[in-house]
């Protein structure tokens, strides 16, 4: 009923291994800086409650099990996994990288 008590009883979402994305695009995807930039803000100024909260921003979004996320960036080129503490209002960067590498990666050990 009143959006504006969650984000007064929640804190914002605290993301953990920003560094992560720096070392991505200063690796020469540097066509990735500004989509993850764009990505982190919004991000780190969400209140997060369920994967529905998720898909409601980014309904492009894979929602995993184990509450790990994938976000598409810049137009699927890159792929950025991620797990979310909903409870606790904590984003672990988990992943970055191209598509490809993506498609090398187990998503439940990394």
């Amino acid at each position: 009923m009143f959006p504006w008590r969650e984000r007064l009883i929640l804190p914002l979402m605290r993301i953990y291994a920003k560094s992560a994305l720096r070392v991505f695009w200063e690796q020469g995807y540097f066509d990735a800086e500004g989509p993850l930039r764009t990505w982190y803000s919004v991000a780190k100024t969400s209140v997060w409650t369920s994967p529905a909260d998720v898909k409601r921003r980014y309904p492009n979004a894979s929602i995993l099990k184990n509450n790990r996320v994938v976000f598409n960036i810049k137009g699927n080129r890159y792929r950025l996994l991620v797990e979310i503490h909903y409870d606790k209002q904590r984003l672990f960067i988990r992943f970055v990288g191209t598509h490809e590498d993506y498609d090398r990666i187990d998503m439940e050990k990394i």
